[in-house]
């Protein structure tokens, strides 16, 4: 070997060395930030109605079974057959329960974690499709302060998870393309998007491939990657498998059909929207990351014969499209499109970054901060003078107003650093956001269910189904109260339920009482607006 060879290989593994060692810095850097905003204040609210009420239930009914029981293949919503989805993410509760107990914050930790994790993974992600590390840096912190994905993220749903495992994917796509043993980790990955929310890694795998296809071709002839598709959809397959033999035509009908394809063609639970529901989510939500999200696309289009364009045109392009035309629409669908959001951003941001000092920004960056500016400012003098104060709104509207405005004079003279005020401000916002209460607003919207579920635990009545006369089932409700309370506007079910019961329990407005045909009615006892009542004839 030649001496000039040799000194030039060795600074080639002197220059690789440090470019990992920052590589470590970044990831360890992001995830402790993310680790900080994902967890903190997690347990002080109550768990919110649906994915997290009904989550926590199958996973509590999982703890609870006998050791060496498959009652995690098989599990159970108060006690009937959950069919909803795979079990991936209320095992992972329920392991989170048998080692700090059942509570919110446990409930929601798994989820949580693993939503932190996707934001060093997006910074490697981006490292494998862009020349320089700011825009992987930019990226992350965009994806990071994004306020959906933090409040989605921070849920015990299995979005956050879901994003999580398909970053997992993309990250050994991408890496494919320099060692073919990454290719198994893309079959792992789509596997474990399958077993935590089903169908829906069906559209990413999509997703992943169709960059390939476009990208990388010859990697879907490759050898690596069918094993590792085999190795990933064997636990699926198994699962699913597992379901039909055990129920039958019954899993088939409403697993596979009315719970997961049905969604497509159907509003299920009346969740209807139009069209461009999610665009109207991303706009209302996205802020002050909307405003760079013009350029930042029509960047990426100008760039499509580039891998990050490519993309970020296919995962957001393909995404958007078929969740649009689903016919069941929900906020937290439209999860997975903030990261490929969050790269364009991030690209755009780095080309800020490398514009001379005192360069002129558009008009429409500087207006579109001082509104946001002018907006909170508003907010956090509406809630100074509020009865009682809300001093928590007041701070955090203050937070954003002093970051818009900051940000905003910075570009207004042309100098890049309103970039660095604006990450760091909106994560301070952020971080005191969800550190009140109010990070979770749906809790506001209905009665609160832990007065009433203690009042319910306290009369620990022996039947295990109570009847309400309300339209609206509230799972959080059933979690805490460890009893199935079945919400109906028929009163003759529920006065036949009253009439063919030795011991039925009613859980009632005292206005509702009235509406009922029942007598002997005995009140146990009142909580936030609501009365237990059970027949006379019982001793208690």
């Amino acid at each position: 070997m030649q001496e000039g060879s040799f000194i030039w290989s060795r600074l080639e593994r002197r220059y690789q060395a440090v470019v990992k060692r920052l590589d470590w810095i970044w990831a360890i850097a992001l995830l402790v930030a993310a680790v900080i905003i994902f967890t903190i204040n997690l347990g002080e609210l109550p768990l919110r109605d649906w994915d997290e009420g009904t989550v926590a239930q199958v996973a509590r009914e999982i703890w609870r079974a006998p050791a060496g029981s498959l009652h995690w293949l098989f599990p159970t919503l108060g006690g009937e057959p959950y069919h909803n989805k795979p079990p991936l993410m209320h095992l992972l509760i329920a392991w989170a329960y048998s080692l700090a107990g059942v509570n919110e914050w446990t409930t929601r930790l798994p989820g949580a974690i693993l939503t932190a994790m996707s934001v060093p993974l997006l910074y490697y992600v981006g490292r494998e499709i862009f020349h320089q590390r700011m825009v992987s840096v930019y990226s992350a912190l965009v994806y990071l302060t994004m306020l959906p994905v933090v409040r989605h993220g921070r849920l015990a749903m299995l979005d956050g998870a879901s994003v999580f495992f398909f970053m997992v994917m993309m990250l050994c796509a991408l890496r494919s393309r320099r060692n073919l043993r990454y290719c198994l980790g893309v079959g792992i990955g789509l596997g474990l998007i399958c077993l935590t929310k089903g169908m829906l890694g069906l559209l990413l795998g999509a997703i992943a491939f169709t960059f390939l296809y476009w990208d990388t071709p010859r990697l879907l002839l490759n050898k690596y990657m069918w094993i590792g598709l085999i190795i990933g959809c064997l636990p699926v397959g198994f699962w699913y498998f597992a379901q039909w033999e055990h129920y039958g035509h019954t899993f088939t009908q409403i697993g596979m059909v009315e719970q997961s394809l049905s969604r497509i063609w159907q509003p299920v639970e009346g969740h209807k929207q139009p069209p461009w529901y999610y665009l109207v989510e991303i706009l209302k939500y996205t802020h002050p990351w909307l405003l760079f999200l013009p350029a930042s696309l029509r960047l990426t289009w100008d760039n499509r014969n580039l891998s990050w364009a490519k993309l970020v045109l296919v995962w957001s392009c393909v995404y958007l499209v078929v969740i649009s035309l689903m016919s069941t629409k929900l906020p937290w669908y439209v999860f997975p499109i903030y990261p490929s959001l969050a790269l364009a951003i991030g690209a755009k941001f780095a080309e800020i970054e490398n514009l001379p000092i005192l360069s002129s920004f558009p008009r429409l960056w500087t207006i579109g901060l001082g509104v946001l500016a002018v907006v909170a400012t508003g907010g956090s003098i509406f809630y100074s003078f509020a009865k009682p104060p809300q001093h928590d709104l007041q701070l955090i509207f203050a937070a954003v107003a002093g970051t818009m405005a900051l940000a905003g004079i910075l570009a207004e003279r042309g100098d890049g650093q309103f970039l660095k005020v604006l990450l760091w401000g909106s994560y301070i916002s952020l971080l005191l956001f969800m550190k009140s209460n109010y990070w979770i607003w749906e809790l506001n919207e209905q009665y609160p269910v832990k007065p009433v579920a203690e009042m319910i635990q306290k009369a620990n009545p022996s039947t295990q189904k109570i009847y309400t006369l309300s339209n609206a089932h509230r799972p959080s409700l059933d979690f805490y109260s460890d009893r199935t309370i079945i919400a109906t506007l028929n009163t003759n079910e529920i006065e036949q339920y009253w009439q063919n019961n030795s011991k039925p329990y009613l859980l009632l407005k005292e206005a509702d009482l009235g509406k009922l045909k029942i007598s002997a009615a005995k009140i146990i006892d009142r909580a936030a607006g609501f009365i237990l009542v059970i027949k006379d004839t019982v001793r208690l």
